[in-house]
């Protein structure tokens, strides 16, 4: 039976000058993804859900309002963040325990990565109710496919610590990772973790920055993370939203001894040797005390 608290309204949104009837959706929670940029990258089957929901839950709802306004969709929104997510929580799930249907969407992409939703998700579960994808724009895929890296696997690592100790510490933890990272980042600290990043993974490690993606000032910029730390610690801090797509670690096997030598060498200016070789055997795989006695030689051979 349908929420009987729910007010009957017109269930419909306008797609190119043609106003639409949307179908009734059963009761349930759905995961609605959104436009990253580009409003024109909603698809057919979200703009439905929206319009035919009982609730939509959105994490900032002046954000969303301009989405459903596009698209003739009069629905009133509910403000769903991280501040208020454990009392809305009870309040949708509520919704769809007496028949209703709630529609959850982030400010863009997919609900639930790097945004809030998951209590509403595990609320929901938790009593036996179901939960469905609306699929749609990710951030994370479109700067992935676009890359130019190694896509058959990827480490999704969200965004990473402000702090600069941790944040280095969160690197080390991904730095022997054999496939393709991908991190959220805030314009302010491109520049400081593209040099961590330089730092503790090598600078050699080709690396991408894609920023506004689908939006007008689109940017993809590629080059290993010496060239990009450089870029953007000259250029200073861009604007938009940043994700940073990071190339898979070199086994041992792929280093030469020219380039271990380098990449101790490197570690060794910015730390002392022990953390340095303890740096190096995370990147590159071999063991740290073969590496720090081969930093010690180094240092003796250059005095």
């Amino acid at each position: 039976m349908r929420n009987s608290t729910v007010q009957n309204r017109t269930r419909n949104f306008l797609l190119f000058g043609h106003e639409i009837a949307a179908p009734v959706l059963d009761p349930a929670l759905y995961l609605v993804a959104t436009p990253i940029g580009n409003l024109s990258d909603i698809t057919i089957r979200a703009l439905e859900t929206l319009a035919a929901a009982d609730v939509v839950a959105a994490e900032d709802t002046r954000v969303s309002r301009v989405l459903l306004s596009k698209y003739g969709i009069r629905q009133k929104l509910v403000a769903c963040h991280e501040h208020n997510e454990a009392s809305v929580s009870r309040r949708l799930v509520e919704t769809v325990l007496n028949g209703g249907s709630v529609a959850l969407i982030s400010d863009a992409g997919t609900p639930l990565v790097s945004d809030p939703g998951y209590r509403v998700v595990q609320d929901t579960i938790g009593q036996g109710l179901p939960v469905v994808a609306i699929p749609g724009p990710s951030a994370v895929l479109a700067a992935l496919a676009v890359s130019g890296l190694p896509t058959d696997g990827f480490l999704f690592a969200g965004f990473l610590p402000a702090k600069a100790k941790a944040r280095r510490d969160r690197l080390a933890e991904t730095a022997t990772a054999a496939m393709t990272m991908v991190f959220y980042e805030s314009p302010r600290r491109l520049a400081a973790t593209l040099a961590d990043m330089a730092d503790v993974l090598g600078e050699e490690r080709m690396a991408v920055v894609a920023r506004e993606l689908t939006k007008r000032f689109e940017e993809v910029r590629r080059g290993n993370l010496r060239e990009l730390s450089f870029h953007y610690k000259t250029e200073g801090a861009p604007k938009g939203e940043v994700v940073i797509c990071v190339g898979p670690a070199a086994s041992a096997a792929e280093l030469s001894e020219e380039e271990t030598d380098a990449l101790l060498a490197k570690l060794a200016e910015s730390m002392p040797a022990s953390k340095a070789a303890s740096e190096a055997s995370t990147i590159s795989g071999r063991p740290k005390r073969e590496l720090y006695a081969r930093l010690l030689a180094l240092k003796e051979n250059r005095q």
